[in-house]
């Protein structure tokens, strides 16, 4: 057998390991042919991976259900990655403790994947009201349709900018999502301008969001904070003193990791 070959099949085994581990995730508990099915895989080959990640203790079986389902082994792994953050996290939450209880909205705190230039949700408090916004911690947006997305990039330079705006897709996922590249561009100049972003129904029917910036000791953003409404809930008489809000818990949180701007 070629080193190629080789070098193909374990690709391919990789590929499935997470193909099994991201269904999981979705469906919380699967069966093995639901789980074979969305790993393009045989039943053989999916049943062979699950057992090792059940003797590795990322996965466990009910002996009732026979479904399969994740364990905590994969958590402790995310929130130990964040350890790099954690600074950052533990004055980010003061902040955003603070906002949350001014306004009673969702509060979400972001980072940027500079993989897939993404937003992930790593931090957040729900909303006080029955019907709102609720968010999910590991969750990756397009930075194009999200206020965090607009204020984690809009504080950069232009060539890093233009950089990240040329590897974007631009899919439209709500009634307002911006769509063009140069359009994208414009409201980033207008997001620095103002300084907070916004987004109305770009990323969800009905929701709108405003976000700011969290900066580190040098100056760069390293996280951005948000605020979402449901807009039947948005006051925009109200709006000044959302800004406001919003732009002191951003300053607060930066001036804890030491930017002095």
């Amino acid at each position: 057998m070629s080193d190629l070959q080789v070098k193909t099949e374990n690709v391919a085994a990789v590929l499935k390991v997470f193909a099994v581990m991201e269904a999981l995730v979705e469906d919380k508990r699967a069966s093995l042919a639901d789980l074979a099915q969305k790993a393009m895989t045989s039943k053989t080959t999916a049943h062979r991976l699950l057992q090792t990640m059940v003797e590795l203790g990322y996965v466990e079986q009910d002996p009732e259900t026979e479904k399969y389902g994740l364990t905590l082994k994969l958590f402790s792994l995310g929130a130990r990655s964040l350890n790099e953050h954690a600074d950052m996290l533990k004055v980010a939450d003061t902040a955003m403790g603070r906002l949350s209880r001014a306004t009673g909205e969702a509060v979400n705190l972001g980072i940027l994947d500079d993989r897939d230039q993404r937003v992930v949700y790593i931090h957040k408090y729900d909303s006080v009201f029955n019907l709102s916004m609720k968010s999910t911690l590991g969750l990756r947006n397009p930075l194009h349709s999200t206020s965090l997305g607009k204020a984690l990039l809009a504080w950069r330079n232009d060539e890093e900018i233009n950089d990240r705006v040329a590897k974007m897709e631009f899919m439209p996922l709500a009634p307002n999502t911006i769509t063009e590249r140069g359009r994208f561009t414009e409201e980033l100049k207008k997001t620095r301008e103002r300084g907070f972003a916004e987004e109305i129904e770009e990323s969800e029917a009905g929701v709108r969001c405003m976000a700011v910036p969290i900066f580190n000791h040098l100056g760069k953003p390293i996280a951005a904070m948000s605020i979402s409404f449901p807009l039947f809930r948005f006051q925009e008489d109200r709006k000044p003193e959302y800004i406001a809000l919003l732009k002191d818990a951003g300053s607060e949180a930066s001036r804890s990791l030491g930017f002095e701007g």
